[in-house]
């Protein structure tokens, strides 16, 4: 693993703007010279210390609280000095750049640290694994309830703790295959008799349980994009109006209303939603509804989900069969069947059809349930975690490779054959690989850049 820069590093920990309290963070391989350069004497490690932060004409700067953090207990691994002093932008530009100056006249290395820089700088020293590293954006990003837990479960170590358990089965799995190349007359009687084929299926068992478990951290992190899309009038803003429980949509009886997307951000169940109100979908000449129309084409197809919304009042089946039609091949859509109040019908749910009335919020609940089973998502709780498109990839990477495995090694009958083990072990080692990566033990320099680069700087 790449080694960290001796250099310090320094930033304000805290966001932009004023409050309470700032914090200024540094960290590098040694500290102890800025300690005494800013105190003139030594701090005692990890309790707060209140003192005045004096400039270099003595004046004092603000007066709080430092803390030291000896390495190798502290949250990058290193030295880390803490300045806690009034969150006002100014004050704690000076306490930077007093930082700074003391380490120019001592002729340290010190400078400003880069995005992620301290959180990359606890991964590089084994304070924690790439997953929970990446775990520390996402609890700061964190849009709902459910996401802030389950980005906590993986900066805790649940989802590495999932990952390290398949690559030990793997492991174990793997010396065996190994163990019968060296000696091929034995090979088939001693994997069958060490059940080589059941531990197989543990694994890939296990791995889907996990995959699934991290589609649903993904949602939670990343969100869904509903778009509403319907024929002018089939009460699209009005079903927005009623997911969002407030009135963020213009409403009228007058057909074309709505000739840009309104959106407004929601969540279900700890599922955070994006929906998007579009202008309604038919031929026009009016200039400007005709752009309305195009933009929410655009919408269409950079959707999750699509909700499809027909009027019971006034079914015009051939302009919603033209609709459907338009809609990507792959993107489910929900449809949904509005105004029940006004033709007398009730709440209810028919395979991906929902009946509701938007006006009335009749069967909105169904609407909500439905369309969380549309997108994956069964239920919430504290045993999902947050995970990302790339923790998606390699576990279906991983799952694709424990697939061919099987095939390499086995007749279809449940009986190991001696044809090819050798290809058998190799993709053994590359679902491995692909899960090493999750968690950082396999994974190349330029992707620690890109995941560490959308850090806030501080962290």
């Amino acid at each position: 693993m790449q080694a960290p820069t001796p250099e310090a590093i320094i930033a304000i920990a805290t966001a932009p703007g004023r409050g309470g309290v700032g914090v200024v963070r540094v960290s590098g391989p040694t500290l102890g010279w800025l300690v005494q350069a800013w105190f003139g004497r030594d701090l005692v490690a990890r309790q707060a210390t209140y003192l005045p932060f004096l400039a270099a004409d003595g004046q004092t700067l603000d007066q709080g609280l430092a803390l030291y953090f000896p390495a190798p207990h502290s949250y990058t691994g290193e030295d880390v000095l803490e300045l806690q002093a009034h969150g006002g932008p100014v004050v704690l530009q000076l306490l930077v750049q007093r930082c700074l100056e003391l380490a120019h006249i001592r002729n340290e290395r010190l400078r400003l640290a880069e995005p992620g820089e301290f959180t990359r700088r606890a991964f590089l020293n084994d304070k924690l694994d790439l997953a929970q590293a990446e775990a520390v954006a996402d609890l700061i990003e964190a849009q709902t309830v459910a996401a802030a837990r389950s980005a906590a479960a993986s900066l805790a170590g649940a989802f590495s703790q999932e990952i390290h358990t398949l690559v030990e089965q793997l492991i174990h799995l793997r010396l065996l295959v190994e163990a019968t190349l060296d000696f091929p007359e034995e090979e088939i009687e001693f994997l069958q008799q060490a059940d080589a084929l059941g531990q197989l299926q543990t694994i890939e068992q296990q791995l889907a349980r996990v995959l699934a478990c991290a589609r649903q951290g993904a949602l939670l992190r990343d969100g869904v994009k509903v778009v509403l899309a319907g024929v002018p009038n089939a009460g699209k803003s009005s079903l927005l109006n009623a997911l969002a429980g407030e009135e963020v949509a213009i409403v009228t009886p007058i057909a074309g209303t709505t000739r840009d997307k309104v959106q407004q951000s929601i969540n279900i169940e700890g599922i955070p939603l994006l929906v998007i109100d579009t202008a309604g979908l038919r031929e026009t000449s009016d200039t400007v509804e005709a752009i309305g129309v195009a933009r929410t084409w655009q919408e269409v197809e950079r959707a999750d989900v699509i909700l499809h919304l027909i009027d019971l009042t006034a079914p015009d089946e051939a302009a919603n069969q033209r609709i459907a039609e338009r809609f990507p091949a792959a993107l489910p859509v929900l449809r949904v069947f509005n105004k029940i109040d006004a033709v007398g019908l009730e709440p209810r749910v028919a395979g991906n059809a929902v009946y509701v009335s938007a006006q009335t919020h009749a069967g909105l609940d169904l609407l909500q349930q439905t369309l969380l089973r549309l997108v994956g998502v069964e239920h919430t709780s504290d045993s999902v975690f947050i995970a990302r498109e790339r923790h998606l990839q390699a576990l279906q990477a991983a799952q694709n490779h424990l697939q061919q495995a099987r095939q390499q090694a086995y007749d279809g009958h449940g009986h190991i054959t001696n044809r090819q083990l050798d290809l058998f072990a190799e993709e053994l080692r590359l679902a491995q690989e692909q899960l090493n990566s999750i968690t950082g033990e396999f994974g190349a320099d330029d992707l620690l850049g890109r995941i560490f680069s959308q850090f806030c700087i501080g962290k």
